[in-house]
This record gives structure tokens, sequence and C-alpha cells, in this order.
């Protein structure tokens, strides 16, 4: 099957039009009339997976391994280093990130990892309407994404209306209406905003909350009839 063929599919499953405008989802690396036969699902692109990846594989991971414009191609430093093995090994690479924010990982973590239904949807953004009490819900929280301490802004003892934004949304806080807002990468600055407006804050990870990407994306693929397998993607973070 052609590349060509495989981004129309993706297309129609998750249109590329909806990705914001400083993102860079779409065919990074390769040609849309290259045969494939097999493919990989990974939420980033790091060295030990090219090398373990077989040449003429197509790559489709969230986040966009060219993100800002390339000036130039030093091989020494990323991310030239990484497309200098790519395309030595005929690797090709389309990202699917805020399109697939938008049409399916916000929901799926909302409704099959957190487990609630969604009230309401408003781009990036999954309102749940839970009541629980507030440090319940953060050890719930902390329990289902693995994470080794939980980074919290408590400004309420009970929980009633949550707003969930996977990866990296702080940049929102000024638009979300919710008692307590779930997302990634929260700053120092970040808190102070939220603690300042009233407004809780969990800090649920980057890598954490996106990494079932390639989950999502697995079973949308099976219909294709082209064998398809997630890498093991790891967190570029250690926790000493």
């Amino acid at each position: 099957m052609k590349i060509s063929e495989i981004y129309k599919f993706l297309d129609e499953l998750s249109p590329f039009e909806l990705q914001e405008s400083w993102d860079n989802s779409g065919l990074l690396v390769g040609d849309f009339n290259q045969e494939i036969k097999k493919i990989v699902l990974s939420i980033d692109v790091d060295e030990a997976l090219i090398d373990s990846m077989e040449s003429d594989t197509l790559l489709i991971t969230h986040h966009p391994i060219i993100f800002g414009g390339l000036k130039q191609l030093e091989f020494s430093k990323y991310p030239a280093n990484l497309l200098q093995k790519m395309i030595r090994k005929n690797i090709s690479n389309i990202a699917m990130h805020t399109n697939f924010d938008q049409t399916h990982l916000n929901d799926f973590v909302a409704t099959e990892v957190l487990g609630y239904k969604i009230a309401k949807k408003d781009g990036f953004v999954a309102y749940l309407d839970i009541d629980e009490d507030f440090d319940i819900f953060a050890s719930k929280v902390a329990s289902t994404f693995r994470l080794s301490h939980t980074r919290c802004v408590k400004c309420h003892d009970r929980v009633k209306r949550v707003a969930l934004t996977t990866g990296s949304g702080c940049s929102l806080i000024k638009s979300i209406e919710a008692d307590c807002f779930l997302t990634g990468d929260v700053k120092y600055h970040d808190a102070m905003e939220a603690k300042s407006i009233k407004m809780s804050l969990i800090d649920i990870g980057h890598f954490e909350s996106e990494h079932f990407f390639a989950e999502i994306l697995l079973k949308r693929l099976k219909n294709l009839g082209l064998e398809a397998i997630i890498s093991s993607s790891e967190n570029p973070f250690t926790y000493i």
C-alpha cells in the first residue's frame, strides 16, 4: 500500500486541517508514492527506535520530529542526527499531533483511562462532571497515570467539574471553566495563576497523558490489513 493511501485513511480518521497553525502534522519524511509493508506507532522519535526499525517502514508518531523551521541539517545536532538515520534506512514519518488531540486522544483519556463521561467538549478541552473529595480524586489520578509524585494546586476540598487537556495545556488556563484542571507540563507561574483564580490544578505529565496515542491508533489501522506494531516508547525523564 502506498503512503498516499495510508495518509488518506489517517486524514479521514483525524483531519490534518484541524491542527493548530503552529503545529507541523502530516507527512514529514518520505514520498507519497512509496510502497509500505510495515507501520510502527510511537509517541516520539528517538535513536533507539530508529535503530530497531527495519528499512522501508512508515513511522507514525504523535509529536512531529520537525517542529520549527529547519535552517540547517548539521548531523551532530537534533533533529538532524535522527533525520539522517531515517533517510539512510528509508524510514518515512507521518505526525498526528494537535489534530489527533482534538478528535481522539482527549476523549479516550477522559472516558477509557479515567473512566468518566464527557459532559462538554470545547476544542482541546474535555469537561467532566464529578463530585469527589479533592485528595481522593488527586490520588486516583496519580495512580491512573502512574505518576511518581503528584504536583497539585489545591483550591477546593471538593471537585465538581474537571477540565482535561492531555500534553501541555496550561496556555488554556484563562479559558478554562472548571473547579480543577488536569494537564501536563505545569510550570511555576502556571500554578501561581491557577491559585490566584482559585482553580485547582493537577499535573498529569506530558508523556504520561499522551502515550495512549499508539494504542488508540492501532485499533483503527487494523482495518487497513497492514502489519502495525507499537514501539516501546520511553519517557525521556528519569525520576530519582
